[in-house]
């Protein structure tokens, strides 16, 4: 698998997390290819991972063997259907981690009967600490799918999904779940801050707090829950705590938030598809 090529079109920062981590995983720098129109973005990646630039996008593409759409979801279809003609005659799959753009729609401006693997990977990936769910369309093989999973989980946690619908879901849950938990220890500092604590101290205490919460959750076999009943004595102030936030409807509002993610996903979809068909 490493002796395959690769294309990214896009040369940001989720596309060098990627390059990052699959040179990190044994992949050889000179099978990677990025086309980006900046010049100094070019140079940048070039410098730092000794990999192959280009300004032009059909450059990027020769005698590779998957393409990695890494540009924003707005210009995905102007970039699918500049390089549909390449992708129809070398038949190699297109890997897509623009959110918000249905197979479907993608695998059409690509010229259709093409394997097309959607992902969303989450903010995260950055730090190689990411969670990204992966749909694949009917026309992508096993190899194909194993080739997808091998790049994307260079920079973290990877899952499958047998229904597309159900990533609207993903996106507001883990694609959207950073802003959620950086908006709690947000809160939490500030509350920290009321509570008299130096600035710099609740800061720390906030970050530490949950670094720690999310290494027990990754390290335990026991769920959520039971952690939370493990730290919550009977009559102590974690229980205190805990019945103000459930007197305020905690669990309904996360439902809210969630939800609302969830058919803003489905909304930006169907712009996004609809404003492609004319």
């Amino acid at each position: 698998m490493n002796e395959k090529r690769y294309a990214f079109i896009g040369g940001g920062n989720m596309a060098r997390s990627l390059i990052g981590g699959m040179i990190n995983d044994g992949c050889n720098p000179e099978l990677i290819s990025v086309a980006d129109p900046g010049n100094e973005q070019r140079q940048q990646l070039a410098a730092a991972f000794g990999i192959r630039t280009y300004p032009s996008n059909l450059e990027a593409l020769q005698k590779v063997d998957v393409v990695i759409l890494a540009v924003k979801p707005q210009v995905i279809e102007a970039v699918a259907t500049e390089i549909a003609a390449t992708i129809q005659q070398q038949q190699c799959p297109v890997i897509s981690i623009a959110a918000g753009i249905r197979s479907d729609d993608l695998e059409r401006w690509l010229g259709g009967n093409c394997a097309v693997i959607r992902t969303m990977p989450n903010t995260p990936a950055l730090v190689s600490s990411g969670a990204t769910a992966l749909f694949a369309n009917q026309a992508t093989s096993t190899e194909q799918r194993d080739l997808a999973e091998f790049i994307m989980r260079a920079v973290g946690l990877t899952l499958w999904l047998d229904d597309e619908p159900l990533m609207d879901a993903v996106t507001a849950l883990s694609g959207s779940g950073p802003a959620y938990f950086f908006l709690l220890m947000e809160s939490l500092e500030n509350a920290g801050v009321n509570a008299g604590l130096p600035r710099e101290t609740a800061r720390l205490l906030t970050l530490q707090t949950a670094f720690g919460a999310a290494k027990m959750a990754l390290e335990s076999s026991d769920d959520s829950a039971t952690l939370r009943k493990c730290v919550t004595s009977p009559g102590g102030t974690t229980e205190r705590a805990i019945a103000v936030m459930e007197s305020g409807e905690y669990q309904q509002l996360i439902d809210h938030a969630v939800q609302g993610a969830k058919k803003r996903a489905q909304e930006l979809a169907d712009i996004l598809g609809n404003n492609n068909n004319g």
